[in-house]
């Protein structure tokens, strides 16, 4: 159990806190705020405790190089909003300088800052100095309520633990509790449903999970090369040839260990991966040679259904189908409604789960749904988060 922002004083203290406000942006305007609003707790928790909060977060891909269409001005002005005071933005192109430094030395108790992007800097992601020093020079405490980067050791995140007591926020406490929760002692039935293209991303999370699920549901673009590796045609459909084999092994792991492994056993086609392409419902060994699989299909949604209804627990990660297109979503939109009607804790994985969950309207019937894709992901592999090792244990 990792430290939180409550087991630490930090009345009139200086506190570096790491967000994760790369959200999405459109003509210079922020097109869903829900990673901002998720970092509230923490911020206002500090405010109230009469904390000098310094914010830093990354967005986009900015390659070590200052690019205006990555500043964080328009977070630190929704902030303000959020807040309902202001958030002091100091431009900056190398994040820190002398006018940033002044600037933390004039905060007030219960004031906040926000940094520029903090991947302005080629050392942010290879966790180098001088940046990390340069950041930790500014603060005597450090925060990390950032979970979408939990995976990731950079400067902003498991470099600045190594200078000063580092514990977790609100967000990151969260994401623990319910993730560790399933993974550790789930109430049973626990049902796990994978989804997305490529077998391979997610073999190591599969293997981790037929150690403690009672099911694992198999949708998305991965069923494919499970059909494969059962001998089937699957058309043009897409396919991760070089897990053929990993397939044919999750299989046998899932016989052997008393897992219901279960695979869709009808699939909707199209001759093309177009949203107006003409498509037909075929049972899964009846797929045509010249057609590719783009969703669940009708008989297969019937028994998922019927396993997420009986199900306690549910950890759902990847979409059933190309959900994207209206007449490709029906398998994912009945997989979010029959989790947002179950009864059971039901979490989501971030990423295209949770843009799924939200597209449908289920997204507030779900128990949790986590803000990072990756870390999520890399959470249910088993393995250790560097941004979260890193902290101070209880």
């Amino acid at each position: 159990m990792k430290k939180t922002v409550r087991d630490i004083d930090v009345s009139g203290k200086k506190v570096l806190v790491r967000c994760d406000f790369n959200v999405p942006m459109k003509d210079g305007k922020i097109t869903d705020d829900i990673r901002i609003t998720a970092a509230l707790p923490t911020i206002q928790y500090l405010q109230e405790q009469g904390a000098k909060v310094i914010l830093m977060s990354h967005m986009g891909r900015p390659k070590g190089e200052a690019k205006p269409e990555f500043s964080l001005k328009p977070v630190a002005d929704r902030l303000s909003q959020l807040l309902g005071k202001d958030v002091l933005f100091v431009a900056s192109d190398v994040v820190v300088d002398d006018q940033v430094k002044a600037a933390v030395d004039r905060l007030g108790a219960g004031e906040v800052m926000l940094l520029e992007n903090v991947r302005y800097r080629k050392e942010e992601t290879k966790n180098e100095e001088p940046f990390t020093g340069q950041l930790a020079a500014l603060g005597e405490l450090f925060v990390n309520d950032a979970f979408g980067t939990a995976h990731r050791a950079h400067c902003s995140t498991a470099g600045l633990a190594k200078y000063m007591p580092s514990v977790s926020g609100f967000l990151i406490e969260r994401e623990v509790k319910f993730l560790g929760d399933a993974l550790e002692s789930p109430e049973r039935p626990f049902v796990a449903i994978m989804g997305g293209a490529k077998v391979a991303d997610k073999i190591p999370v599969i293997e981790n999970l037929l150690k403690k699920v009672d099911a694992l549901i198999i949708g998305g673009g991965m069923s494919y090369t499970f059909f494969k590796a059962m001998g089937y045609e699957i058309g043009t459909s897409i396919l991760d040839a070089e897990s053929i084999d990993l397939a044919k092994d999750l299989m046998d792991k899932a016989d052997k260990t008393g897992v219901k492994l279960m695979l869709p056993v009808d699939t909707v086609c199209a001759k093309e991966f177009k949203a107006d392409s003409g498509k037909a419902v075929f049972d899964r060994d009846k797929m045509p040679s010249d057609m590719m699989g783009m969703d669940i299909g009708p008989k297969t949604i019937a028994i998922y259904k019927e396993a997420i209804a009986e199900a306690k627990t549910i950890v759902w990660n990847g979409p059933a189908g190309v959900f994207e297109m209206p007449a490709f979503a029906e398998g994912t939109k009945a997989i979010a409604k029959a989790l947002a009607e179950s009864g059971a804790t039901t979490i989501i994985g971030g990423g295209d789960s949770a843009a799924a969950a939200g597209q449908f309207g289920y997204a507030d019937k779900m128990t949790h749904i986590s803000t990072g894709g990756g870390a999520s992901l890399e959470f249910l592999e088993g393995k250790a988060l560097p941004g979260i090792a890193c902290l101070e244990d209880k």
